[in-house]
């Protein structure tokens, strides 16, 4: 039952993709079945296969070394407030460590190990998804650099680009997630969804982006040239990124503290008048879409709610009420709710790519602005497409 259930979801998926397509006609569908194939291939190695829990203990315990470095520093800074008692104190234990890992992130592009990775990738995955190499090295770069970073890498191409590429840029930037939070996640949910979800997400972004956005790069357009910033000594670029990340860990910390308190006094404020909580109400919403990812009938709401949380706060706020573990999902459920939570596809999204794009050109921001919603509802799908292939996994 459930595959026919996961492949009526993938239609579903398709079907709104091409309701939001600008040219039907040219969608290329070979790509596309590639990509999904190799989205199944993936997932299926990393989820049900000992390769693949190899792979993802691999992951796991190399993040879990780099927060136990990061928790050196946290707990220099910090002393006794670091788990007190029974309590984790979340700033802290999840964010604070977001610091280091921006820093490693500084040193690995500073001696050109990530530029390298990040340009030989993209090519070869170019091969494969039909499009550019601006469009494949912007993925994968996105993935490592963050959703606003990204863009002043390819600076010098910004200004030149139709609307058609600079959306599938903007598209790809919000399908992913930074390098630098993905720590913070395996804190808050199994790493082996963080992992799944990040590489399903890659290919995802593509499709998705090929049945809306569809178009031909001329190989005489089709030229990658990576924005070098001026030359820094390495204490310079080391205090650069600490001072990122830091931003980061600050930013995020205060979305919680502003969205988690709004949601409570929305529910409050519901569960007054209407005797149901505004949670509740989304959560029903939401529902069709859990129930066709592969969430059972009977917990398709609650994971629902936790969806549209992601969706209208950050993923940080949802994958947290995610963890508190007082939902009762079961494991299928849980599995395919965790890999939609990660990737950055939320309305405060919208505002940082419009405003990065425009902090490089102001002329190409105002065009990321305008179409943002599309953007959301493309960044959307793709995780409901990863969510609905790990539900025919799982």
């Amino acid at each position: 039952m459930k595959f026919i259930i996961g492949i009526i979801g993938l239609a579903i998926v398709a079907g709104l993709a091409l309701l939001g397509s600008n040219d039907r006609k040219s969608v290329k569908i070979k790509p596309i079945i590639i990509m999904v194939v190799l989205q199944f291939i993936f997932g299926f190695i990393l989820l049900n296969t000992e390769i693949g829990n190899i792979l993802v203990g691999g992951v796991a315990n190399g993040f879990g070394a780099l927060l136990k470095c990061a928790s050196e520093g946290v707990n220099f800074v910090f002393g006794g407030m670091v788990n007190k008692g029974v309590t984790s104190v979340f700033f802290i234990n999840v964010l604070m460590p977001i610091v280091f890992i921006s820093a490693l992130i500084g040193i690995l592009q500073y001696c050109k190990i990530l530029p390298f990775i990040i340009k030989y990738v993209g090519l070869a995955l170019s091969k494969v998804n039909g499009m550019g190499q601006l469009e494949s090295y912007n993925g994968i770069a996105s993935a490592i650099l963050g959703q606003s970073e990204v863009f002043i890498s390819v600076k010098k191409q910004l200004g030149l680009l139709p609307k058609n590429r600079l959306y599938t840029l903007c598209a790809s930037a919000m399908s992913t997630v930074s390098a630098s939070v993905v720590g913070s996640y395996m804190l808050l949910i199994k790493p082996r969804y963080v992992v799944t979800a990040l590489i399903l997400n890659l290919f995802g972004g593509f499709i998705i982006a090929s049945i809306i956005n569809p178009y031909t790069v001329k190989p005489e357009d089709d030229i990658l040239e990576v924005e070098e910033k001026e030359k820094q000594s390495f204490f310079e670029m080391l205090g650069e990124y600490i001072m990122d990340g830091f931003k980061v860990a600050i930013t995020v910390g205060a979305m919680l503290i502003g969205f988690v308190s709004i949601i409570a006094l929305i529910n409050a404020i519901f569960k007054g008048i209407c005797g149901i909580s505004f949670q509740d109400i989304l959560g029903y919403i939401f529902s069709p879409f859990a129930f066709f990812m592969g969430v059972p009938f009977n917990e398709a709401v609650k994971a629902g709610g936790i969806m549209a949380i992601k969706l209208v706060s950050n993923e940080f706020v949802a994958m947290t009420t995610l963890a508190q573990g007082n939902l009762g999902l079961s494991y299928r459920a849980t599995a395919i709710v965790s890999v939609f939570l990660v990737s950055f596809a939320n309305f405060s999204s919208i505002g940082i790519i419009a405003g990065a794009v425009k902090g490089l050109n102001e002329k190409q921001g105002n065009v990321a602005a305008r179409f943002g919603l599309k953007l959301l509802y493309g960044a959307t799908l793709v995780s409901v497409l990863t969510a609905t292939i790990v539900g025919l996994i799982v």
